[in-house]
């Protein structure tokens, strides 16, 4: 990392890992000397509603929280999670997001329907992240992907922060998850 500070918010649905990701972030911070912290937000996590995770990393970070309009970045392994959480990103940040469509269940009840033309209100990258996971050997890989590609929009040293994500994985998935990190990685 080359800048002082960098906030950065994960979001997706339940399942998809995105703790994991945080956990992964934190630990390459770490890793390189910086301060970093995470502050996890779960919801309906179990039900497959909503999850937030902030990390913070920089020199000295006295919170955890992230403000609404304060992200750099906005990692979202979902695109209706993109949408949603879209405000909490400032002036001239970007947001990276896993095309990928889950119901929520209203969209699911039929009580409302999935909204359409999420992308063109995104600022923002759009990755097959399903796809590319599915082509690695397992849709639970999507967030490997979106790590990847996370790694070189960031600039991250590409050796060190799959390094991280392999230390955080049980070692049984570690091909797996190699081969989707560097389909994330290559997709950008």
């Amino acid at each position: 990392m080359d800048k002082k500070s960098c906030d950065i918010l994960i979001v997706g649905v339940g399942g998809q890992g995105t703790l994991l990701a945080s956990r992964v972030l934190g630990k390459y911070a770490l890793d390189e000397g910086y301060d970093v912290k995470l502050s996890e937000v779960h919801g309906m996590a179990q039900r497959g509603g909503s999850v937030m995770t902030y990390v913070r990393i920089g020199e000295n970070i006295a919170s955890p929280i992230i403000d609404e309009g304060r992200a750099d970045l906005i990692l979202a392994f979902e695109k209706l999670e993109a949408l949603r959480y879209a405000h909490y990103l400032k002036k001239g940040g970007h947001i990276l997001y896993s095309t990928q469509e889950i119901m929520p269940m209203p969209v699911v009840t039929g009580a409302a329907e999935y909204p359409q033309g999420i992308e063109k209100k995104l600022a923002g990258v759009g990755i097959d992240a399903l796809s590319l996971a599915l082509e690695a050997g397992n849709a639970k890989a999507a967030n490997s992907v979106m790590l990847g590609a996370l790694c070189k929009d960031m600039g991250f040293d590409r050796e060190k922060f799959e390094g991280a994500l392999l230390s955080c994985i049980p070692q049984k998935t570690v091909e797996m998850n190699r081969k989707a990190f560097e389909l994330g990685y290559n997709a950008l």
